[in-house]
């Protein structure tokens, strides 16, 4: 076992993994938390909704299709100059989190636009019918009513910042990604590679099966 993992040190793994998992949870709250008003905006904004606004919605529209359209390698050095401004290093885990935002957000606001879709209309013209105000039956019925969709959603976007994070290995900003590319790529270690992947691997089986629980227990239809 020694001869078969001889250039993997433990240690760096560890302290990978943890990068990892810090960038992971991270931007993926930040990614919620931009991603949710964004999706409810272009949902809300849309033709036939409760706040019909064609301009607005197209505005978002090509906002979203621009950013998702972008390759996350060529974000990543494109927003260097930003990414410094906001929390002063392009490098390490800090440094990676503002371009994983950038990148998951408009995909995970899409997924909300969809979410918030499929929640049947008569949901919306019944808290209507009750005189709740447009704020109210976004966050007391859409919303509420959306949240299984929500959670697997969540659960996808967090599978795509997993490999997010590994790309960002190529600009230093640590983790699984980093420690794969200077030890099993630069060096040949093919053992160090094996492990990361493994790893990897057994991240998205855990955040998939995770977010399929959770997405059945609050899906109450």
């Amino acid at each position: 076992m020694s001869g078969l993992f001889a250039h993997v040190v433990w240690g760096d793994v560890a302290i990978a993994t943890r990068e990892t998992l810090v960038m992971l949870a991270a931007s993926l709250l930040l990614t919620i938390l931009s991603g949710v008003p964004l999706g409810v905006l272009l949902f809300l904004t849309d033709r036939g909704q409760l706040a019909e606004r064609a301009w607005l919605n197209r505005l978002a529209g090509s906002v979203v299709n621009v950013l998702r359209s972008i390759p996350f390698v060529i974000l990543l050095i494109v927003m260097i100059p930003v990414t410094l401004r906001i929390v002063g290093t392009s490098l390490g885990v800090a440094g990676a989190i503002p371009p994983l935002v950038v990148a998951a957000a408009p995909f995970y606001a899409r997924l909300v636009e969809q979410a918030l879709r499929d929640v049947p209309r008569t949901t919306i013209e019944a808290a209507q019918a009750m005189g709740a105000t447009r704020w109210q039956i976004v966050t007391k019925a859409l919303l509420p009513e959306a949240l299984p969709g929500l959670v697997s959603g969540a659960t996808v976007t967090a599978v795509a910042l997993v490999s997010f994070t590994a790309m960002a290995g190529v600009v230093g900003a640590g983790g699984l990604g980093d420690l794969a590319i200077r030890y099993g790529y630069q060096r040949f270690q093919t053992d160090v590679m094996l492990v990361t992947v493994v790893l990897m691997v057994v991240l998205v089986q855990l955040i998939q099966y995770g977010g399929d629980q959770l997405a059945r227990r609050l899906d109450h239809r």
